[in-house]
């Protein structure tokens, strides 16, 4: 049996519909209602965690499969996983955005959730900034005037249109991955092998 962790909110709803799409049965998993570990009749354990949680359940050996989305493994520092497949999944990116004016004015501040992903961006372009990290809506480090910027996932853009904010340049691409780590790999090649082939759709 393989143990699998998957990204709960849209994510899992996507998985749900790549699974179903590749002919596997989740009958269990949409009759779940909030058990968080469900046994399906294809012989996979699925667990339903937070993104961060997934990486780490998969890097300490307690799952042999992780759904995570590409911005959380970026965020993280180096664990012990390797990526098998870009699912192609829960696409957005990540933008830098504010408001117009500052299209032609040097940054200096920047609300993000994401801070590695932000410092990595402006130092690529050698511009120094002072990152201030946050939790909850970060588009709200503009509107309120604590930041120049923020550093975001966007999907739609909604979002920032409502509150004025436009996109200043994208950073990346984002989408859902799969990862194992080398334990899980080596003793379950072949079952882990067997997913991913049926997952490439």
């Amino acid at each position: 049996m393989l143990k699998v962790a998957v990204t709960k909110g849209k994510v899992e709803r996507d998985f749900n519909k790549l699974l179903k799409k590749s002919e596997f049965n989740i009958d269990e998993i949409e009759n779940k209602d909030r058990k968080l570990l469900i046994k399906t009749k294809d012989d996979l354990e699925m667990c339903f965690l937070k993104p961060v949680d997934v990486i780490k359940f998969v890097d300490r050996g307690i799952v042999d499969i992780g759904i995570v989305g590409k911005d959380t493994m970026d965020e993280l520092d180096s664990l012990n996983y390797k990526e098998l497949l870009d699912l192609d999944i829960g696409k957005c990116y990540f933008a830098l955005a504010g408001y117009p004016e500052f299209k032609n004015k040097k940054i200096k501040v920047v609300a993000t959730k994401y801070p590695k992903i932000a410092i990595k961006y402006f130092e690529e372009r050698n511009e120094k900034v002072k990152i201030i990290k946050m939790e909850g809506s970060v588009e709200l480090g503009a509107v309120i005037g604590m930041a120049d910027a923020i550093v975001d996932i966007v999907e739609t853009g909604s979002t920032l249109k409502a509150n004025g904010l436009v996109v200043l340049d994208k950073i990346c691409d984002v989408s859902t991955r799969l990862i194992t780590n080398n334990k899980s790999f080596e003793n379950k090649n072949n079952e882990i092998i067997n997913v991913v082939n049926k997952l490439k759709i």
